[in-house]
């Protein structure tokens, strides 16, 4: 089998998870390629796309929330799409699915889904499209009644899928290196430095993401610093946040980490604020997630998503943020329930239902 994995370099997220999909079908003996949806419209879009959402979300949220209300919440009534704008890739990916002599193409970013959904309700893609949905909550843009089937984290998003388009939708979990499930030998590594850094202090990692955006970073940091914590930052890309952060006494900002299993399996908790790969590589960790000052749109849905789920919590204030540490970061039933809930999401191989899929469509051709 031959998938032709469709992601976005927004962020690391989508192209963290596109890699894994990779990995997995070799494994098995099959082979997959990945193309950047943004390298495929023309005309220099997709690196506009790029910069206007990063710098909108770093510099202004109130852009994106408005972007996010008018083009991504769900609910009814007529609304912008962004087919016009991923129906330009269309002739790079039909060329490009037709070179590589793909068997599925799976969309693993909301605009790759619109992309395929529109080819393929137009016959224009001979071959299927398995939409991989990464998100919690499920906004408008992930959904196009012309894909052939998805997978998603959860059976409520599954079901969702299936109500708003009648698309064929089913879950799978997440999808996460297996690196994340077993004891990882950087793990000692990490403790050592964090003795070093504060010792006796429970180790709390705050995520920026791939750019390093966060809602008042500072304000964070010194409430976990001034109660007894030891805020782990993840300043991502963000190279001034790490230089502001560092500082600090009692503080531990990182640049760049490459041995995330090592870190998430050596922390107490993680303070999220997207819900997105970060927060659900810490569930596989096993390690307990409190989304806190979550960023505007997919953030704030998706943070407050997984606490409905009942596999995260969502603290709305400093006080309830420390609350909630104070019972995660201690053995006892409150973290051992939060971390059996947090694994219970991960049940099958996106992989090998892709790969089933795509079978049972070519054995009706």
């Amino acid at each position: 089998m031959r998938l032709l994995v469709v992601s976005a370099s927004m962020g690391a997220g989508h192209d963290t998870v596109a890699a894994e999909l990779v990995r997995r079908a070799r494994e098995r003996g099959d082979d997959a390629v990945v193309a950047d949806v943004l390298a495929l419209l023309p005309y220099g879009l997709g690196g506009a796309l790029r910069r206007f959402y990063r710098g909108s979300v770093r510099y202004a949220p109130w852009v994106y929330a408005a972007v996010y209300r008018l083009f991504l919440r769900p609910g009814t009534g007529r609304r912008p799409s962004g087919t016009p704008l991923a129906r330009l890739a269309g002739p790079r990916l039909r060329e490009l699915a037709e070179r590589t002599d793909a068997d599925v193409v799976v969309p693993v970013f909301h605009l790759g889904a619109q992309l395929t959904g529109h080819l393929r309700s137009r016959g224009l893609l001979s071959v299927p499209s398995v939409v991989l949905v990464i998100d919690f909550a499920v906004h408008r843009q992930w959904l196009h009644p012309g894909n052939d089937h998805c997978l998603c984290l959860t059976d409520d998003a599954a079901g969702q899928v299936r109500e708003s388009t009648g698309t064929s939708a089913e879950a799978c979990g997440p999808v996460v290196a297996p690196e994340f499930f077993a004891d990882a030998p950087g793990a000692a590594g990490w403790q050592r430095l964090f003795d070093r850094a504060a010792p006796g202090r429970p180790p709390v990692v705050l995520s920026a993401g791939a750019w390093g955006v966060a809602a008042r970073p500072d304000a964070t940091v010194r409430v976990l610093a001034d109660h007894g914590f030891l805020p782990v930052v993840l300043c991502g890309g963000n190279e001034r946040l790490r230089r502001e952060l560092s500082g600090r006494t009692g503080v531990l900002a990182l640049g760049w980490v490459t041995d995330m299993p090592g870190l998430l399996h050596a922390a107490r908790a993680l303070v999220d604020n997207a819900a997105g790969q970060t927060a659900v590589q810490a569930l596989a960790a096993g390690l307990p997630v409190v989304g806190f000052r979550p960023l505007p749109g997919h953030g704030a849905d998706g943070v407050r998503r997984m606490a409905a789920l009942g596999v995260s919590e969502v603290a709305e204030d400093d006080a309830a943020l420390l609350g909630a540490l104070r019972r995660l970061t201690v053995p006892g039933p409150a973290r051992r329930e939060r971390i059996a809930a947090g694994r219970a999401l991960f049940r099958d191989d996106a992989v090998a239902r892709v790969a089933d899929f795509a079978a049972t469509a070519r054995a009706r051709r």
